[in-house]
């Protein structure tokens, strides 16, 4: 399982957001040359965090922004913004499993409760992180370096 690169992206669109806005016109195509990736994408994703209410961006003026305070927003917010889980769930079981089969019959049984744990655990680690702390964090990696 591995999660998809939108998500990174978008944590480093946040960062890019925080270092800034004020300063520079933060358009998709500013964006774009800090994740080295199409503005296209940049667009989607930030359609994305519009639509779970974590930024408003004005539309050809380079205004993005969050919506809350940088604390309130959890990696966990981001992600389930960008990676939207089917029905809630991370995993997603195979289509029928044969009931006339031993395995089959019983495999919801032996992993039902393992896999939303699992799911649990990452998702509590994820709130444990926010925006805060990656501004926090890349401001003092910048201060180190200068």
């Amino acid at each position: 399982m591995q999660i998809s690169s939108r998500f990174t992206i978008a944590l480093h669109i946040f960062a890019c957001v925080e270092t800034f806005k004020g300063t520079h016109k933060l358009t998709s195509d500013f964006l774009s040359q800090s994740i080295n990736v199409n503005p296209v994408i940049i667009r989607n994703i930030l359609t994305q965090l519009k639509n779970a209410g974590l930024v408003t961006v004005a539309r050809g003026t380079g205004g993005v922004d969050t919506t809350r305070p940088l604390n309130e927003i959890s990696f966990c917010d981001v992600y389930l913004a960008i990676e939207p889980l089917e029905n809630g769930e991370l995993f997603h079981f195979h289509e029928s499993p044969n009931p006339n089969c031993p395995v089959g019959r019983n495999i919801h049984t032996l992993l039902d409760q393992k896999l939303y744990s699992i799911q649990t655990v990452m998702e509590n680690e994820m709130k444990k992180y926010t925006l805060a702390d990656l501004k926090t964090e890349l401001k003092d990696l910048l201060q180190k370096q200068n």
